[in-house]
Order: structure tokens, then sequence, then C-alpha cells
């Protein structure tokens, strides 16, 4: 993945993916997101792989959009084609099947953001900055930038930072609700850690499911997502984790899932 810029570790349970390319501030390219798709692919299929972090190499950036040189070159075809690779490797991290934490320890900017809203949860280091400048350039988000981050802000703050093409800091974006919690630079990767950890003391299964909930649910009515929460709640009672943690809980045990 060296041609890719994209760095794979693994400890214990938890998976990094790192965008390695300080220099330009881990840009994303055609061959970044050929590559992350790769590796989702990998990390679905390993079973002892139970939360994956995706972060930036360096202290600038977690990744400062696209590649400014590449898009100069494309013509109406071409950006609709790079468009629509980058949707589909964002759209496979919010649907992946394990809970995937973004760690944002500098810029997130244009396809970054939109890369780290595709993310179940955020998490920030006190020098991030994010943003959506890409009417800067004439153009608008390309990544479904439009359509998460109305979702996640709500429809009036989006189009104020769309519109203006503005960086916020992230104790800024922790308030409108664009990432979960900001922690000191220097702790990043410690905090982020600790809560990766903390998911992989839960039910795998229950947590599936659950992000199947939630994020399925959401594009329901509530009637319907209600009903879609009942047949998942149904589905957890045929799983050996429901077993276990019900029979834990009764002995008065932590469970082992």
């Amino acid at each position: 993945m060296a041609e890719a810029n994209l760095l794979l570790s693994r400890e214990g349970a938890l998976a990094t993916i790192t965008f390695n390319n300080p220099k330009m501030l881990n840009a994303l390219t055609v061959a970044t997101f050929e590559a992350l798709e790769r590796v989702l692919d990998e990390l679905e299929q390993d079973a002892s792989v139970r939360v994956v972090i995706i972060t930036g190499a360096g202290e600038k950036a977690f990744a400062a959009g696209g590649d400014i040189g590449h898009l100069g070159t494309l013509d109406a075809d071409g950006a609709r084609e790079f468009a629509l690779l980058a949707q589909r490797v964002i759209d496979r991290v919010e649907e992946f099947p394990k809970p995937v934490i973004a760690a944002i320890n500098g810029y997130a900017l244009g396809g970054g953001c939109e890369l780290a809203m595709g993310c179940d949860l955020r998490i920030a280091a006190d020098t991030a900055r994010f943003g959506q400048p890409e009417v800067k350039l004439g153009i608008i988000p390309g990544f479904a930038g439009t359509q998460r981050l109305a979702r996640l802000v709500g429809k009036g703050k989006a189009k104020e930072l769309v519109f203006t093409g503005e960086m916020i800091g992230a104790e800024e974006a922790c308030r409108i609700g664009l990432v979960n919690r900001v922690v000191p630079g220097d702790q990043l990767l410690a905090e982020t850690h600790a809560l990766a950890q903390q998911i992989c003391a839960r039910s795998a299964s229950a947590i599936r499911l659950a992000k199947d909930a939630i994020d399925n649910g959401l594009e329901m009515d509530f009637a319907r997502g209600s009903r879609y929460e009942a047949d998942l709640f149904a589905i957890c009672f045929t799983t050996a984790d429901c077993r276990e943690g019900i029979r834990a809980f009764l002995e008065k045990r932590p469970a082992r899932f």
C-alpha cells in the first residue's frame, strides 16, 4: 500500500488505518481510496479485529481533501467518476459491520471531512480544523458531504459551512455535533484506543445490530424504524452473546463475549 500512502497496523482487537502522506497533508487520491477499499475488505474478514481506527500521519492533517493538482486535470466525466469512487468507499466505511472511529489529528477538510463523517465516531485533537472549502475552488462537495453534513449538524448549519467554505475549530465542531469529543492533541490516540477498547469489551453482535438499527432506521419514518428495531432486537435473542450477557448478569460476573 506504499504507493497509495496508506498504512495498516494491528494491536490486539484494534486495527489502525493511517493516511501516510504528511507532506501533502494526507491528500486523498484515487489510489488511496482504492487501497482503503481493499483494506476494509480484508479487515471485515478478520474475526480478530473488533474496532477500526482511521487517522492521519503527522501533526498537521487527518486528510486535507483531494489532491488539487489531480482535480485540475479532470473534465466533467472524470470528476463524476472520481466522486462516485470516493462515495462508494466512504459508503463502505459507513456500512462497515464493525465500529469505525476517526482519530482526527489535524485538518479534516473537503474529502477528509467527508470521509470522517462516514465513520461511526469522531474524536478530535484540540488543534483539529474542519471545513468544506470547495466553493473557494468553484466546485461543491462531491463525496456526499452535502448529505452527511446536513444529517449531522442540520440543514442550516450545513449550508453555512458549505456556502462560506470557512473552517471551524474542534470545539465548535463538537458543539454542533460534527465530532463526539475533543481531547488534547498529545492524548488523541490514547483516548481513541481507550474508547475502542471499551467497545471491544461489549458484544460484537449487539453492536453490529445496533449500528444497523441506527443507520438504517434514520432513513425510515419513525414507525417503520421502530418496527425495524424490534426485528433486530428479536435477532439478538438468537445469539450466543445474548445468552452469555444475561447469564453473566444473573450470576453477577463480567460477561465474556
